[in-house]
């Protein structure tokens, strides 16, 4: 049976609760027997509470707070009128109440006014909604009397057997009584262990969670009946707070309100604005001098802190306070940043290698060398002039740093590293389920999601006005059509209006370049392809950023239309969607730039035109790599350096400015008031709301697609990405300790659908660097042109056999450069980057046979570098389990434990109840010999106890 089903309340109208008589909005309030709701009117908080972590008596700790916005009446403050019922009369008394918008008219003071129809709704769906939470078993507390104008608090707290109840219901995995050894290393590998374990103390965070353990405790799904095996010596810490507030949520969310004709969980509510927030409380204070010791304190200082940015992460205790979500969220985290680290310094060595080979490289030799004398072809119609080759020598230096036979090498590391990298991360994972008891752990399906349950109970209303009977409703694909059509439709478009941006900044290249041209000063034609190419790629760094917040918005509300049933469901689409507009976004201009630029070109005499005047754009002569570095550089960079890193910091504390100033505004003059201590759970309300892993994830895996798509045209992008992975991680923690309520920790065992995207980016990043390296770069041309046509062997004469010739007598008319003079010569012919016959040949123009040869030796390189690539990754994969062979072990060594710790209690059990039976026939036997009508026989012997009749 389903849980929402097996523990759902009862009706209310079963349940004995009785709606008070209100006199004004803020005067709600409930006093029965056991306490379970009270009416916080202390105008002093009391310390025993910790202002605002416990209930007014100072024992009851608050698990959940629930937060609801209500109307001050003019008159101003009353008190409550506290109306006490037993359980007859809250019965009797039930019956009588009228529900709202029938007729029901509250009692109101003198000179009150009579509250809206729709805050008389909200509060009496809230009134019923707490007495179910009561009849739950929670303990609930209200405050009104805060600092934030207009705003209650209900303070939740669940009792130990509430706690017991969930938790067994949960089967949350709890410590018993039996420890068992943890397998430690022997001989030399203990030695090794010991001494990295030396060497690494400093950089190791100093709580207590992160020591190395050789001790565990034996874990096993909660029980009611089996609480003798769990070590329930101090029932307040048994389950800690992120649990307390696990249970209470799981309550919350199958607790009904019948005053709708759909489930009205939590959700709903919150949906509805029948409350304004749901929140577990933060463990107290994070900084000053007088704070207690408090986890959330100690995360803040050897987590949540720039200066520990060179020390591991403290991921127990994360997950501790967090739960087992964010737990691996930072945990994957940090590994990637670890795996980074390799990565970075071989990217490192190879641009290393480029900066000091590119002395010796003859190609960028030969095209510097001012001897040769190589007269080039315009670079656009009528304004542009002949130009050197010389000219061009600084980017053709600049290229070799990154397009050299070392980035070869570096792609496939890379590809080699990535495989490596989710190997590790599936280990790592394993290591944490076992630490973190999650080995046997399977998610159940989650509760509907409000939208969810609305649509059915629209759907259902529409059936019962057409007198149709009809059994549980629920949406299929017909009612999601018209929401599936427009997801395709909208992101078609989305997709189509990131190209059409694409083309229009190619646009602005052609214009700017041909502006450029026209300059009459010799350094500004020398510096048009870097001032174009610098300029483009900030309009697209600008276009990029803002549509990835306008596609994340978009992507969002494409999931909602379609309604999905659960969080993980509405979760996982989301994903979908939002990934594949940014990546869409994020990597059209690279690709464009390295597959496509200078492709289509056409060739002097036949250019290929736009709008039938703009010429499409060509690679510089040194190749498209050295331009693609520089899109990926900048893009990769801004995004980083602006998106992740100033939005993060800049936006929350925007907002965080924008909510202290409205409550300014709104707070009350009393000086009284003023002066009092703020509660836990109203600081905590002006924190900022959890909006989910998502973003977090997304920024991180689109930086993944830059460290691995295209590394062969940046090998510096795994240093870059470590640097910002370094800052990231501390500011994510700096967020989540001080910037945002705490969230609901929630159970997971692995990183989910993000797993599989990024094994996506990874095979898709073996197929891209083949195709950089075989059609953006020189490589393979070089390699072509050392093994067949050079006459020694060597790569002199390779920048000439690249290069066609052409007539200047064959221009188009209107073609012509107006300055044919301008190098103070006559020009006869130019030259051009291509593989064509040259006009004294019969077919002149004409693709020659070195472009057919170049072609199949590209195509070749990208079937064997794939095909060679995939094999090593998948060998890689096959060749690391998946599961450590120690956490193995040891999860089989739990079983057994576990399987003799049953078979004790079953012995014991045996041997408890023969020794009862061996009571009860001693018992017996003495019952037969001490019988008062035995008589003896006249030879002395006593006669049998059965031979006469015995009186009891």
């Amino acid at each position: 049976m389903r849980v929402n089903k097996k523990y759902s309340c009862l009706p209310a109208e079963e349940k004995g609760i009785h709606i008070i008589n209100i006199r004004a909005i803020e005067d709600i309030g409930y006093d029965q027997h056991e306490s379970t709701l009270l009416n916080s009117l202390s105008t002093n908080p009391d310390a025993d509470c910790k202002y605002g972590l416990y209930f007014r008596d100072g024992k009851r700790k608050v698990d959940y707070i629930l937060v609801y916005h209500y109307k001050k009446s003019s008159a101003g403050r009353t008190l409550a009128r506290r109306v006490h019922h037993n359980d007859s009369s809250a019965r009797s008394t039930k019956q009588d109440q009228p529900l709202p918008g029938k007729g029901v008219q509250l009692e109101m003071g003198e000179g009150e006014p009579h509250m809206d129809y729709h805050e008389d709704d909200k509060r009496f769906r809230r009134e019923e909604y707490e007495g179910n939470l009561v009849e739950a078993g929670l303990e609930l507390e209200r405050d009104e009397d805060t600092k934030i104008h207009g705003v209650g608090f209900v303070k939740i707290h669940a009792p130990w057997h509430v706690l017991c109840r969930e938790a067994e219901f949960l089967k949350l995995k709890m410590p018993t009584k039996k420890m068992y050894q943890i397998n430690q290393t022997h001989g030399l590998l203990k030695k090794i262990n010991s001494v990295i374990q030396k060497i690494t103390e400093p950089i190791q965070p100093k709580v207590a969670e992160h020591k190395p353990q050789t001790v565990k405790r034996l874990s096993y799904p909660f029980s009611r009946e089996k609480q003798h095996l769990f070590d329930l010596s101090d029932r307040d810490s048994f389950f800690d707070s992120k649990t307390r507030s696990t249970i209470v949520y799981e309550i919350l969310k199958r607790t009904t309100c019948t005053k709708a004709k759909y489930s009205m969980g939590i959700t709903s509510l919150l949906a509805n604005g029948v409350y304004s927030a749901a929140y577990p409380l933060h463990d107290g204070d994070y900084e000053g001098e007088n704070v207690e010791p408090n986890d959330r304190k100690l995360l803040c200082e050897e987590w949540a802190s720039y200066g520990v940015f060179y020390k591991y992460q403290p991921i127990d205790l994360v997950r501790k306070y967090f739960g087992e979500k964010i737990g691996l969220y930072f945990a994957w985290l940090g590994v990637y940043t670890q795996m980074l680290i390799p990565a970075s310094i071989v990217g490192i060595i190879v641009f290393l290698y480029g900066c000091a080979t590119v002395d010796e490289n003859i190609p960028s030799m030969e095209m510097c060398d001012q001897r040769n004398n190589i007269t080039m072809c315009p670079l656009c119609d009528r304004t542009c002039s002949y130009w050197k080759m010389s000219s061009a020598c600084a980017t053709a230096r600049a290229s070799h740093l990154f397009d050299n036979p070392a980035t070869v090498f570096f792609s496939v590391f890379m590809a080699l590293w990535a495989a490596t990298f989710m190997e590790h991360w599936k280990r790592k994972q394993m290591r944490l389920n076992y630490r973190w008891d999650l080995t046997g752990f399977e998610e159940e399906e989650d509760h509907p999601r409000a939208e969810y349950e609305a649509k059915v109970l629209e759907k259902s209303l529409r059936k019962e006005h057409k007198h149709k009977e009809t059994d549980k409703e629920k949406l299929t694909w017909k009612d999601r059509f018209p929401a599936y059509l427009t997801n395709f439709v909208g992101i078609i478009f989305m997709v189509g209006l990131t190209f059409a941006i694409v083309f229009g900044v190619i646009i602005y290249r052609i214009s700017t370049a041909a502006a450029l041209a026209i300059s009459s000063t010799p350094s500004g034609r020398s510096s048009v392809r870097v001032t174009v190419t610098a300029t483009a790629v900030i309009i697209n760094l600008v276009v990029i950023i803002i549509l990835d917040e306008v596609y994340g918005c978009i992507a969002r509300w494409l999931t909602q239309i379609e309604v999905p049933k659960t969080d993980k469901n509405f979760e996982e689409r989301l994903i979908f969607k939002a990934f594949l507009l940014k990546f869409v976004n994020a990597y059209t201009p690279i690709f464009y730039v390295a597959f496509f630029k200078g492709r289509f070109v056409g060739r002097p005499g036949d250019y290929v035109y736009i709008f039938h005047s703009f010429r499409m754009e060509e690679c510089a002569p040194g190749g498209c790599l050295m331009e693609l570095c520089i899109q990926l550089s900048i893009i990769m960079l801004g995004k980083q350096l602006i998106q992740n890193n100033l939005f993060e910091i800049g936006i929350p504390k925007m907002k965080k400015f924008i909510r202290y100033m409205k409550l300014k505004q709104r707070r009350s003059l009393d000086h009284e008031e003023h002066m009092k201590k703020k509660q836990r759970y109203e600081m905590d309300y002006n924190l900022e709301p959890f909006a989910g892993l998502t973003p977090e994830y997304m920024e991180m895996i689109i930086q993944f697609g830059f460290v691995t798509l295209f590394v062969a045209s940046f090998p510096l992008a795994p240093l870059f990405a470590l640097l910002n992975n370094i800052i990231e991680i501390r500011l994510d923690a700096k967020k989540f300790v001080t910037e945002l309520r705490r969230p609901v920790a929630v159970r997971a065992k692995d990183i989910g659908i993000w797993y599989n995207i990024l094994r996506g980016i990874g095979k898709l990043a073996v197929i891209i660097n083949a195709f950089v390296i075989s059609f953006t770069s020189d490589f393979i041309p070089r390699l072509v042109y050392l093994y067949m046509y050079s006459e020694n062997g060597t790569m002199h004469g390779f920048v000439n056999h690249t290069l066609s010739s052409f007539n200047v007598s064959d221009f188009q008319a209107g073609t012509a450069p107006n300055d044919p003079m301008d190098l103070g010569y006559e020009v006869q012919i130019c030259r051009y980057k291509d593989y064509r016959e040259p006009p004294w040949s019969e077919n002149k123009y004409d693709i020659s046979k070195d472009f057919w040869a170049v072609l199949a030796a590209r195509l070749a390189f990208v079937i064997v570098f794939q095909n060679l690539v995939m094999f090593m990754s998948d060998f890689v994969d096959w060749i690391i389990p998946d599961i450590p062979k120690d956490i193995s072990q040891q999860i089989h060594k739990e079983k057994v434990l576990m399987v003799e710790v049953f078979m004790r209690e079953e012995q014991g059990k045996l041997q408890m109840l023969e020794t009862w039976k061996d009571k009860d026939k001693k018992k017996g036997e003495n019952c037969n010999n001490h019988s008062p009508r035995l008589s003896r026989s006249h030879s002395g012997s006593l006669s049998s106890c059965h031979s006469y009749p015995l009186d009891v």
